[in-house]
């Protein structure tokens, strides 16, 4: 099993940027696929970006595509999604996931879910 424990949220200026820390327990923590998802108020949780447990692939929203990139370090289990010009439409919670499948876009393709971090884009 694995446990996620987000970070990083904030208020933040559209045109700015953030990045979130995504912190994993567990020794096979390479192993995992890692993904971040988000979800507005009144709005399904949406895929954002994912990330291969090797790190060799990764898969992005075609809305944050140019903006937001994932990364990962195996050695300190931690997962990152640095985001940047920043959109008032990007806010909502964000959420890092995790599943040994390898594959997933949709929120039911993971079994492993941290607790969220507030991402406010203010104008």
């Amino acid at each position: 099993q694995v446990q996620l424990v987000e970070s990083g949220g904030g208020l933040v200026q559209a045109g700015g940027s953030l990045r979130l820390s995504c912190a994993a327990s567990g020794r096979t923590f390479s192993r995992y696929l890692v993904a971040w998802f988000c979800q507005a108020p009144g709005k399904e949780r949406e895929f954002v970006a994912s990330i291969l447990g090797s790190a060799d692939s990764t898969y992005y929203a075609d809305s944050v595509k140019g903006r937001f990139t994932i990364s990962r370090d195996n050695a300190k289990n931690t997962v990152y999604l640095q985001m940047n010009s920043l959109k008032l439409e990007d806010t909502a919670v964000y959420y890092c996931a995790a599943n040994r499948r390898g594959t997933g876009f949709k929120d039911y393709e993971y079994n492993y879910w941290g607790q969220g971090t507030q991402v406010t884009v203010s104008s």
